[in-house]
């Protein structure tokens, strides 16, 4: 066979080789499994009013609604009203945004249920992607608007003396001005955190360090501090702890107690886990009343997770976001109060 046969014999087989390569791709891009739809269709034709989003309006008892969403509907329609510019998307040609309002109904049955992001699709009809983008900001909006008016810690000694006489009267324990406790919240702890919000208990948490007034609601508190730190650790890193040594929130002077001549000071009730100090009382054997004030800041505590069952739960999200609900749940606990 001369070169020129060898030429032709070999092209030939390229060829051949070349069709088989293109025949086979055509065959694989066929095969291809099909693009997944942008929407799918029983979410797409929901318009927001099937599932559990219309039950809402159809209540006739005001006791439903408030078992609902854990606010009667005037304290439903004040907080949108509150929060609506910060959270009201624009629709466009695409589709028919979420509303404001059921953005902020879905948001409050998560944090009273404590139900997934996946659970919340199934009764809303909205997609878990969308859920999981607008339920952290719906969050932090009720914070953000809620915070300044109702989560205040006093800050003259006018009113920690109004403290002070609720806790007398309420209570029977004079020179008390608050209680405070740490509330472990747990979470499923990213693959990246290793040990660091792992906690005594054996689970992964963060802290909620609170202050409470004789009325169960929340005068200051402090969020985020990884649960391997004791209640006293997280104390001591707040700005509370300065603000109590340095006295920068004008705790009163010592007075005297009913029907004695000698002064002591007003004092914050803890438990064994943080520090003694003038104004800290830690509790000691055969002393019922003190024993009886402190338990105030694990009954607010208690209320505020029977509220917003979420806080029961082992939340699956980041521990920024569990920051954020459990700030919101605080700021909703007081705004339910009041």
């Amino acid at each position: 066979m001369d070169q020129t046969e060898k030429l032709f014999v070999l092209s030939s087989a390229a060829l051949v080789v070349a069709a088989g390569v293109l025949s086979l791709r055509k065959k694989r891009i066929q095969q291809k499994r099909k693009r997944r739809c942008w929407v799918r269709s029983w979410l797409a034709n929901s318009n927001f009013e099937k599932g559990n989003m219309n039950l809402i309006h159809e209540f006739e008892e005001p006791t439903m609604y408030l078992n609902y969403v854990r606010m009667n509907e005037t304290t439903f329609e004040k907080l949108l009203k509150l929060i609506q510019k910060d959270i009201e998307k624009k629709d466009t040609n695409m589709r028919q945004s979420i509303s404001a309002r059921h953005q902020l109904i879905v948001t409050l049955r998560f944090l009273v249920t404590g139900n997934t992001y996946r659970s919340l699709m199934y009764n809303f009809r909205i997609s878990e992607s969308t859920i999981s983008l607008f339920i952290p900001k719906v969050s932090r909006a009720i914070y953000k608007n809620l915070q300044k008016e109702y989560i205040k810690c006093p800050n003259t000694t006018s009113e920690w003396l109004n403290v002070a006489n609720d806790f007398n009267q309420l209570w029977n324990f004079p020179n008390g001005i608050a209680a405070m406790d740490g509330k472990h919240v747990t979470f499923r702890a990213p693959s990246t955190a290793g040990s660091m919000f792992y906690n005594y208990k054996g689970q992964h948490s963060i802290v909620l360090l609170a202050l409470v007034d004789a009325h169960y609601n929340f005068l200051y508190v402090d969020v985020g501090t990884n649960g391997r730190i004791s209640d006293g650790g997280v104390f001591r890193k707040s700005t509370l702890c300065e603000a109590i040594t340095d006295n920068k929130i004008n705790i009163p002077k010592n007075s005297a107690l009913p029907g004695r001549n000698k002064e002591v000071p007003f004092v914050i009730v803890a438990d064994a886990a943080f520090p003694l100090a003038t104004n800290i009382l830690k509790p000691y054997p055969f002393r019922n009343m003190l024993s009886r004030a402190r338990r105030v800041v694990e009954n607010a505590f208690g209320i505020l997770a029977n509220r917003f069952r979420v806080l029961l739960t082992i939340i699956h999200l980041n521990p920024d976001k569990v920051q954020d609900i459990t700030l919101t749940c605080c700021a909703l606990h007081n705004f339910l109060s009041k």
